[in-house]
């Protein structure tokens, strides 16, 4: 252990103690004076906090806990680059009591972290319970917030329907954030109003069709998550989706059931896709178990609108316990959507099978 009185500067403990684990650390910190400022630091740079919320400990005390410590480590603030907090509910009947106190230290704390990176919030139940203002939970949160250093951010709450839904606090909030690159937003169902000029460098976002459609227009997002269900998909969103400042490079569908028919749209509006992962409604059709792999056959007329596609993953598609297809079909079908779609590198098929074009245009299975 280092001598606690060497003349080094805090700087160059940073790094040195920055290759320690947090039970090294929390040992660090016992030293000196000095040694606890530098761990601490290091230990509160990024912060992961999860409470399982039930009747017998109905209150997030993990969170709770952690929002005394920060106030009261005042040199610290400026140190926390990261924060991560999920809540989750582990009860029936749900719980009744409110969180409307615990989502106000979290607030507190959170208007001192002015240097945050990366905010993932996900509250659980806390929208789903009374509120002594009529706003959602994550915003009762984040009102009051100002996060210019921010670039990942990730927001949402245990949904139904009827719950309170978000207001004009979280288009203001994210507003205030000019260097966001990445957002999700797992429970926001409708339009977003937003002025032209926020969010200029957002690259990636994660959330419902409607949301994004009014999100994408006019901003560099080429990586698009979409939530829901398939049929929230419409011919009036969908086309504003296209309408990004640079091309849609990555389309994950993977957390709906996608059918053909919006597949076939999706294929149209976005041509420029170069890597496309889909949960395909086989249910809809044929029966996977019944009709075999040549069902996917199917999709070489969406993937001849794809003409960048590199890559297709179809491993999120539930196949009801279903074993490996015959390598033949496999084969006979990476052929034909390499026909269909020249430049397709990588195709992974539902039972996780995955297939990589060689030099020579030869298909070859890839083994874990």
């Amino acid at each position: 252990m280092l001598d606690s009185s060497i003349g080094l500067p805090n700087e160059i403990l940073l790094i040195i103690f920055s290759s320690c684990c947090p039970d090294t650390l929390s040992l660090v910190a016992r030293v000196s004076h000095r040694f606890k400022y530098v761990a601490e630091s290091i230990l509160y740079s990024f912060i992961s906090l999860s409470d399982t919320l039930s009747e017998s400990s109905p209150y997030p005390w993990r969170t709770l806990r952690w929002c005394d410590s920060m106030l009261r480590r005042v040199y610290l603030f400026d140190n926390t680059r990261k924060l991560q907090i999920r809540w989750h509910a582990d009860t029936r009947p749900p719980l009744t009591c409110s969180l409307s106190s615990a989502c106000e230290a979290i607030s507190q704390t959170l208007r001192l972290l002015t240097y945050l990176e990366s905010l993932e919030l996900f509250l659980g139940p806390a929208n789903l319970m009374s509120h002594s203002e009529p706003i959602h939970a994550i915003e009762h949160v984040i009102r009051g917030t100002h996060l210019p250093s921010l670039r990942h951010c990730s927001l949402g709450a245990d949904y139904t329907k009827g719950v309170q839904p978000y207001t004009n606090v979280l288009p203001a909030f994210l507003a205030s954030t000019p260097a966001l690159r990445h957002l999700k937003l797992s429970d926001h169902l409708c339009g977003l109003d937003l002025p032209s000029c926020a969010l200029p460098y957002l690259a990636s976002f994660r959330g419902s069709a409607d949301t994004a459609a009014a999100l994408l227009p006019g901003r560099p997002v080429q990586v698009l998550s979409l939530v829901g269900q398939d049929s929230d998909v419409n011919r009036v969103n969908l086309p504003r989706m296209t309408l990004t400042a640079l091309p849609l490079r990555y389309l994950d569908l993977s957390a709906m059931s996608v059918r053909p028919a919006l597949l076939k749209n999706v294929s149209i509006h976005f041509p420029t896709v170069q890597r496309l992962r889909v949960k395909l409604a086989l249910r809809h059709t044929l029966h996977y178990a019944f009709s075999g792999i040549r069902l996917l056959a199917g999709l070489s007329s969406v993937l001849s609108a794809l003409q960048l596609l590199e890559e297709i993953d179809l491993s999120p598609t539930d196949v009801d316990g279903i074993g490996r297809a015959d390598a033949k079909e496999e084969l006979v079908l990476v052929n034909e959507w390499g026909r269909a779609s020249p430049l397709l590198r990588r195709v992974i098929f539902p039972s996780e099978a995955e297939w990589a074009r060689q030099p020579g245009a030869i298909w070859q299975l890839m083994h874990n």
